[in-house]
């Protein structure tokens, strides 16, 4: 969930057609930072709250790219530079021997630094979780809308109309 500065409102949904036709049509006026809080994913709600691709999977080829070039600068400094064998009559340098492991360290980098982006993109650890209300784990479906420096009793109203159950202040 993201972080909010100031009052919330939080539209209580019993299905998730209404809450998508709920954030779709509040992101068309104009609100800003909407969050939505569901039992289960939900196809379209990412469209629906206007969330864009996230930056974690650059991390992830970034830093896999590099693990697989530390991989054979460390193998080539080894078997080439500091500790020279003529195994079997081949080039020092044979660097079709050295994808294996390039792959493995790729992989790992990778998966390590996948594993450190994901904890900071969801800011872990926190100290205390948020539950805004227990129901959004079982059945209900929840969006959540800031309303600093907007009329409230619009967004209420406007959460009513499209469906809402309950409109909490929080």
């Amino acid at each position: 969930m993201a972080k909010f500065k100031g009052p919330i409102l939080i539209g209580v949904f019993a299905d998730p057609e209404h809450l998508i036709e709920a954030a779709d049509g509040a992101r068309q006026k104009g609100w800003k930072q909407l969050d939505a809080i569901t039992p289960y994913p939900v196809h379209g709600l990412d469209k629906a709250l206007g969330i864009g691709n996230t930056w974690v999977p650059w991390v992830t080829l970034t830093m896999g790219l590099l693990g697989a070039l530390g991989g054979f600068t460390l193998q080539y400094w080894v078997h080439v530079l500091v500790w020279p064998l003529n195994i079997g009559g081949k080039p020092l340098n044979a660097w079709p021997a050295f994808f294996p492991i390039m792959f493995e360290s790729g992989v790992l980098i990778g998966g390590l630094s996948t594993f450190a982006a994901m904890w900071a993109a969801c800011n872990m650890p926190t100290k205390k979780p948020v539950v805004l209300d227990e129901r959004f784990t079982d059945n209900k479906f929840g969006l959540i809308i800031p309303v600093e420096g907007m009329n409230a009793a619009d967004v209420e109203t406007y959460l009513k109309s499209t469906g809402a159950e309950e409109v909490k202040h929080a």
